[in-house]
């Protein structure tokens, strides 16, 4: 079994429905090679950037609900370009691992079929924008949508004035105030691709403790296991 050394340069993506703990589990990753004395860089997507953070804001903002899904597709992808161009290729050019809390895996699931979108065309729209640098594995993390929903906190901080000044609150973000049935073709979405792209994709099950689910991160990257795990 390889040592975590040998990840170096390489591109791994955590990818899943909301509330499935992908992002717990890739900061866990970053952690652990980084205890091995390997280079990581990790991101989020979309994010991690100035210009990729602005576009997050707007695609978030539960206020911008009349965004067509045309153009939230191109958002993500925008936003992703930006990422890749200044971060993501940099750091594997530099030969460190990059761990990314989504990717075009994401676009994939969330906007295949809204306004008629096919795999084929949100595929060859990442091409260009990440130019041509896939991830070498994508990890699914895979729980039934109702259980990954039930986790979801609030998080988006709205603003609005009133009569008695400014008031924030803290509601859903856009994507996921979307109904249960949105979410559950969702997660058919990000099966369907590792049905068909089984060499780039490992589906693990994220509806155990996060130890277990740990355990097979590790395994799915054909790491040792530390004690304990």
């Amino acid at each position: 079994m390889p040592d975590a050394a040998a990840l170096a340069g390489k591109f791994i993506v955590f990818d899943g429905t909301e509330g499935c703990g992908k992002s717990t589990q890739a900061k866990r990753l970053k952690e652990h090679l980084e205890a091995e004395g390997v280079p990581v860089l990790f991101v989020r997507d979309p994010g991690s950037t100035p210009i990729s953070e602005t576009i997050r804001a707007i695609l978030l903002n539960p206020d911008n609900h009349e965004m067509a899904m045309r153009c939230e597709m191109l958002l993500y992808m925008a936003a992703r370009a930006q990422l890749v161009a200044e971060s993501i290729k940099p750091a594997l050019d530099a030969g460190k691992v990059v761990i990314s809390d989504r990717f075009v895996s994401s676009t994939l699931a969330y906007q295949l079929g809204g306004d008629g979108l096919t795999a084929d065309e949100i595929r060859q729209v990442g091409q260009i924008a990440i130019g041509g640098r896939w991830p070498d594995l994508t990890l699914i993390l895979d729980m039934p949508a109702d259980e990954s929903q039930a986790r979801v906190k609030a998080k988006f901080e709205r603003k609005q004035t009133t009569l008695f000044g400014v008031e924030t609150k803290v509601v859903k973000d856009r994507i996921e105030l979307r109904p249960i049935e949105y979410h559950r073709q969702v997660r058919e979405n990000f099966l369907a691709q590792a049905r068909d792209f089984p060499d780039r994709y490992r589906v693990i099950d994220a509806a155990r403790s996060p130890e277990a689910v740990f355990g097979s991160v590790l395994a799915a990257l054909q790491l040792p296991s530390p004690a304990g795990v």
